[in-house]
């Protein structure tokens, strides 16, 4: 059989493979960074475990190099089939140019990208069909350039491991993962750490040689192509080793439990630590990030959350009125900036009805959002605790049974739900919140008749408020209190929206439109609920989510976390400004104090109007972790890092000082250490928590 002969590609790209993470694994083995010694077993296990899973993984990885391999005859190009299969090209390129597929409704480049691949794939079989004096030349040019792309894989891999290794002192983790979503961070930092020009020149050249040698040696596979019964059989064998390496692969893995973890890291094949890695979604925080011993980072805690002992955030918190047990509608509302606001310095008007809003509410103008994502928003507001390393709990497998916002309010007889304009599926939300008790209406709990636009990103928010009502009308028939958890969608791309509701088209797709539209719907929310019986006894939060754009000067841009917050219930809350420091884990707690709620707490966010609060705030991306207090912001990182900056205020002009929200960050050379402890006190307690499972209900 060609495919397993020595001048098959297969084989050439396999002994690349592994010769390459021989390689690289004796270079990361002799790096500064690789402080440790190996005991000559050790040595060996490295080696020979590493040699299996490398060649597992190959197996797993060359599916596409199969395919292509197993497509290539000349008998696909014999009449009649040959135009059969043209015309059957042309019809579908034809229907993914002109006409509605499931790909629009993925939305993004995605169209673009199947039309152009499927263009150049009817090309290159037309030009092999109806030229064939010169199929030969043809198909060895993209022969070769199909070897280039997977020798330039497995090149740039082993380039990229050796740097991340030099940079993190472990294979890929989820900070790799991560770099897929910052691509344009990622992209400046190693423009200005490395030398890119010469290196990629390197890189090219290398690829360039290895190719033109293996297309040499494979002249006799490409001169003799395998034969149908072959291809039978050569399938046959492979899909027997796709099956055992899909198998076997995990189960080698288990066997990276060395105490020496430097070990287990070179043992470890990099492509597939990055495949768990972005199935985990966690950075473990004890590995990557600056440490104190546990005792004193809950000894720390217990200065900061009145009432714990031990190893817990438990603690009774008590009112020393009647409890009121309102409705309460928490409204959480994608991507609205605090600068979309009036009162922020906007001078556009986009927002008239918060703005008419938030001065008859009581109004949180120093609030800080945890993160730049929604599920960092929602994990905020419902479990209440500091964004977690990586991934939001919202969307890690041990995600169900938390203390939530919502497990009190059932503690207090309530009925609770999340509805959510977009399907629940989105960001794992319907398995986070039907995990933690709560009732789910979301896209697919619409009938036909109740939506009256779409997009890629659910319905809109007029219809999203005209199912809530609906919702709280049969709610509010059971003569019981309901909390209903709302999350908005339309400020968010492609900002499509109704046309003829506010004075920006809906076919301009601006943020600008967005943000109106939002604006405009939640007026019409306001409009229905008032003329509902359950209304005046009802509580309404509103607050984002996250800021509409994250990225600034530095890694973690003030500005860019500020957002607007409001409680408003007319004849209960008195409308005024709170510009204590605070953050998005605490508008819950500071509900329940305002509702005089007597309950048991697990929530590192706290009542702001309690005597023993500290003024502070988190935020954070995925890596960067960061506390706002004192006027300073400590930032702590993987690979321990630690940064501080003093902030500076910058003051606007025309804008009251409560509104005033940008700061210059100056970075620290003396660092305060109680605040990196408390810190780093905040984040490893909960990363402790978590894992342990004493955040669970």
């Amino acid at each position: 059989m060609n495919y397993f002969k020595k001048h098959s590609p297969i084989i050439s790209l396999l002994f690349l493979f592994l010769i390459t993470n021989v390689i690289l694994r004796l270079v990361l083995l002799f790096q500064t960074i690789t402080q440790s010694s190996f005991s000559f077993s050790e040595i060996i296990k490295i080696f020979g475990f590493g040699l299996i899973s490398d060649t597992l993984v190959f197996v797993i990885g060359s599916a596409f190099l199969w395919l292509y391999l197993l497509f290539l005859s000349n008998k696909k190009y014999d009449q009649p089939w040959g135009y059969f299969i043209f015309g059957g090209l042309v019809l579908l390129l034809l229907y993914v140019s002109f006409f509605n597929t499931i790909l629009n409704e993925y939305g993004g480049s995605l169209p673009e990208i199947a039309i152009s691949f499927i263009a150049l794939k009817t090309l290159l079989f037309g030009l092999l069909l109806f030229l064939p004096k010169y199929r030969k030349p043809l198909r060895l040019i993209l022969f070769s350039i199909a070897i280039f792309i997977f020798v330039l894989v497995i090149v740039q891999n082993a380039v990229s491991e050796f740097f991340f290794w030099n940079e993190f002192g472990v294979r890929y983790n989820f900070i790799a993962v991560d770099y897929l979503v910052y691509t344009n961070t990622v992209i400046g930092n190693i423009m200005e750490s490395y030398p890119v020009i010469p290196l990629f020149t390197v890189v090219g050249l290398m690829t360039l040689a290895i190719t033109y040698s293996i297309v040499k040696r494979s002249q006799p596979f490409l001169h003799r192509l395998p034969t149908f019964r072959d291809k039978i059989l050569g399938f046959g064998i492979y899909a027997l080793l796709l099956m055992l390496s899909l198998f076997a692969v995990p189960i080698i893995a288990q066997q990276e439990n060395n105490t020496n973890v430097y070990v287990n890291e070179l043992e470890a094949n990099g492509m597939y630590k990055f495949y768990t890695a972005f199935r985990n979604n966690e950075l473990a925080f004890d590995k990557f990030y600056k440490t104190i011993s546990n005792d004193e980072a809950f000894a720390l805690l217990q200065k900061q959350l009145a009432g714990i002992k031990d190893e817990s955030t438990l603690r009774t918190v008590s009112s020393d009125s009647t409890e009121l047990h309102k409705n309460v509608v928490l409204i959480t509302v994608e991507s609205l900036s605090e600068d979309f606001m009036t009162e922020y310095g906007n001078e556009k008007h986009l927002t008239p009805f918060l703005d008419t809003l938030a001065e008859k509410s009581l109004q949180f103008t120093n609030l800080y959002a945890v993160g730049n994502r929604t599920v960092r928003g929602l994990e905020a507001v419902t479990l209440c605790l500091p964004p977690s390393a990586a991934e939001s709990v919202v969307k890690r497998a041990d995600n169900k049974n938390k203390y939530s916002t919502g497990n009190v309010f059932k503690q207090k007889g309530y009925s609770v739900k999340y509805l959510y304009g977009g399907d629940a599926f989105f960001d794992n939300m319907g398995d986070f919140f039907g995990g933690n008790g709560y009732d789910i209406i979301d896209k697919n709990s619409f009938l036909p008749e109740e939506i009256t636009f779409a997009n890629i990103w659910g319905v809109c928010d007029e219809d999203m408020y005209q199912k809530a009502i609906k919702e709280m009308n049969r709610e509010a028939q059971q003569n019981k209190p309901f909390f209903n958890h709302i999350m908005t969608v339309s400020n968010h791309r492609p900002f499509t929206y109704p046309e003829g509701k506010i004075d920006i088209s809906g076919m301009a797709k601006s943020r600008d439109g967005g943000v109106k539209y939002t604006d405009y719907a939640l007026a019409q929310f306001f409009k229905m609920a008032e003329k509902q019986s359950w209304f005046k006894n009802t509580v309404f939060v509103i607050l984002a989510d996250h800021c509409a754009s994250s990225s600034g000067k530095t890694e973690l841009p003030l500005e860019k976390y500020r957002i607007p917050a409001m409680v408003y219930a007319p004849g209960f809350i008195t409308p005024k400004h709170v510009n204590t420091l605070m953050s998005q884990i605490d508008v819950m707690p500071t509900l329940f104090g305002l509702l005089h709620f007597d309950y048991n707490s697990k929530f590192y966010g706290q009542d702001v109007f309690d005597k023993n609060y500290h003024p502070r705030a988190f935020v954070a991306t995925y890596q960067d972790l960061g506390l706002i207090k004192d006027n300073v912001l400590t930032v702590i990182s993987p690979v321990k890092k630690v940064k501080q900056f003093q902030l500076i205020p910058q003051i606007k002009p025309r804008i009251k000082q409560e509104f005033q929200t940008h700061f210059e960050e100056k970075p620290m050379t003396a660092l305060r250490e109680d605040l990196v402890k408390e810190t780093i006190a905040y984040y490893q307690s909960s990363a402790y928590l978590l894992k342990h499972k004493k955040l669970n209900q």
